[in-house]
């Protein structure tokens, strides 16, 4: 437990852009004990040229012209600030050393802003989290001095073309001047082990408090309800065809036309002009609100998770396996390294196309109370607490051992 701390917290992801990401999640618990300030990424001139009308552009926007409040508090103990400032669009630069000095002169402009709000809410002596942005940040820690930093890896956005071409080389040298890092798999956590010896595996979070259904409580909607060709096999979260296998989606829907098949989520280009669309049952119900996500779950009798398997894929903690668990609810999924390492004695794992039928009739075969319950249980110690939790407890570790060599 670490009680009464201040904690500088920023990463990859805006605060308004998405509901339900780990920073995010993590921000929050940290703040019922500690205050936070959560620092949105300062606005590049390539992304206001390119991307005008995107929402997080449109609010960085409106700060720097002073139509927006820069700073804002979302709960007691909790900021959300925006820099009022620009920082140059670098990535392009194919030399080290010049993209270096220019980041660096990105990140002085962007330390000044941090400087600014955390004097302005008093914070001091604070604690640095870097959440997987191994880009913008790179010389937060020397031009911020906090008292502790950590940089927070679970995601391979190496693998991406914007962030390979100079995260791949930074990436390393970050994990190796912070004084912790945190992973969520244990491929990232040995990846770090050859640059910091303070790299640990801590898993991830869920909001067991939304997904929870113990008193039965959650209405089905009824765009489900209204479903009569049964069973209901679904997938809920982004339709995007660099992770999820739109063939295996087909083969299920071909082979078992008895079942309806549903997906919910927003779709990228090749789902919308995919065959899925042509089938009678497939049923398409576009992306909902967050918290109404467990009514939807509640009503499909076997969730799926198909992933085209990649570099990324193979080693990528799955959120949403948690959230599905969480509901009690069977799951079939690709068989990663990681699921197999990590979700294998809670979920149906297939590695074909065939394997996926015959592993959701295993499921639907097999489902009963005793199941529910294990995987209720199994998907509660994953708590956003537990989290948060152990980052405390390596913070502790780790500065005891400074202490002891000092």
């Amino acid at each position: 437990m670490m009680e009464n701390q201040d904690f500088i917290c920023f990463g990859l992801w805006q605060w308004e852009q998405n509901n339900n990401f780990t920073l995010k999640n993590a921000a929050i618990e940290i703040s019922k004990k500690n205050r936070v300030l959560y620092v949105n990424l300062p606005i590049n001139r390539g992304e206001l040229l390119k991307h005008p009308n995107e929402k997080s552009v449109k609010n960085r926007r409106k700060v720097l012209k002073g139509e927006k409040a820069d700073i804002y508090q979302h709960n007691q103990n909790l900021w959300v600030f925006t820099p009022k400032t620009m920082v140059e669009s670098i990535n392009w630069i194919p030399f080290a050393w010049m993209h270096d000095l220019l980041n660096y002169m990105n990140d002085f402009r962007f330390s000044k802003e941090i400087k600014r709000a955390a004097n302005k809410l008093g914070f001091q002596n604070y604690i640095l989290l870097d959440d997987n942005s191994m880009l913008r940040g790179f010389y937060l820690k020397e031009l911020l001095k906090p008292r502790f930093s950590i940089y927070l890896l679970r995601d391979l956005v190496t693998q991406v073309a914007y962030h390979a071409k100079h995260g791949t080389r930074l990436e390393p040298k970050l994990i190796k001047k912070m004084d912790l890092m945190v992973a969520n798999c244990y491929y990232f956590a040995d990846y770090g082990k050859k640059y910091n010896k303070h790299s640990y595996m801590i898993g991830q979070g869920v909001n067991i408090e939304l997904f929870n259904d113990k008193d039965d409580s959650l209405v089905i909607p009824n765009e489900l309800k209204d479903i009569t060709k049964r069973p209901i096999i679904g997938y809920v979260g982004a339709l995007t065809s660099i992770r999820l296998d739109i063939d295996v989606l087909l083969h299920i829907a071909k082979q078992k036309p008895e079942w309806t098949l549903v997906l919910i989520g927003a779709e990228d280009k090749e789902f919308q002009s995919s065959d899925l669309h042509q089938l009678d049952n497939v049923v398409f119900l576009g992306k909902k609100d967050y918290k109404s996500l467990p009514r939807y779950i509640k009503g499909i009798d076997v969730l799926i998770n198909p992933q085209v398997v990649n570099k990324i894929t193979d080693i990528n903690y799955p959120l949403k396996i948690d959230e599905w668990l969480a509901l009690g609810k069977p799951v079939v999924a690709t068989k990663t390294t990681f699921m197999n390492d990590f979700f294998k004695d809670y979920t149906y794992l297939a590695d074909t196309h065939r394997e996926f039928i015959d592993k959701i009739e295993q499921a639907l075969q097999e489902d009963n109370p005793k199941l529910h319950s294990q995987r209720i249980d199994f998907a509660s110690s994953h708590t956003w607490e537990n989290f948060v939790n152990k980052i405390y407890n390596h913070i502790n570790e780790v500065e005891q051992e400074k202490m002891n060599e000092a």
